[in-house]
């Protein structure tokens, strides 16, 4: 099965990301976010605890999301993995996740994300895998 794939988009980028859990599916969307941003290999250097929290599924991967795009801009923080990932709907929508990566001054930026959007978000299950659709506004 493949991580994502990114999508015909007019102005934007658009992907859609995949995993047998739905805490895969949104560490492939977190890949996605980062290979839109740069496409090369990236060090494994730093690490970042986050935590996110949200209304329901969608809410919660833009929060989600939009921490990596805020580590970006504000501490030159360039995704490579995401390790030890856990979401927890049971008392609300939470997600807690460990960001490995390097600076991103280290790196030729191809794109700079400005911000995740809701526009064709969706987090779903189909048969034996989810599926989530993002739009970045670049």
């Amino acid at each position: 099965m493949k991580k994502f794939i990114f999508l015909p988009h007019t102005a934007d980028v658009k992907f859609q990301a995949y995993g047998k859990t739905l805490e895969e599916s949104f560490k492939n969307s977190a890949l996605a976010t980062a290979k839109a941003m740069f496409k090369g290999k990236v060090k494994e250097k730093k690490r970042k605890k986050i935590k996110a929290k949200g209304n329901d599924f969608e809410n919660l991967l833009y929060n989600f999301l939009d921490e990596i795009v805020y580590l970006f801009d504000a501490e030159n923080f360039l995704l490579s993995q995401v390790k030890k990932m856990k979401i927890n709907n049971k008392q609300g929508f939470k997600l807690e996740a460990e960001l490995i990566g390097d600076n991103s001054e280290n790196y030729d930026i191809n794109e700079h994300v400005k911000s995740v959007t809701y526009h064709d978000m969706f987090v779903k299950k189909e048969k034996n895998k989810y599926v989530v659709q993002v739009v970045l506004d670049v």
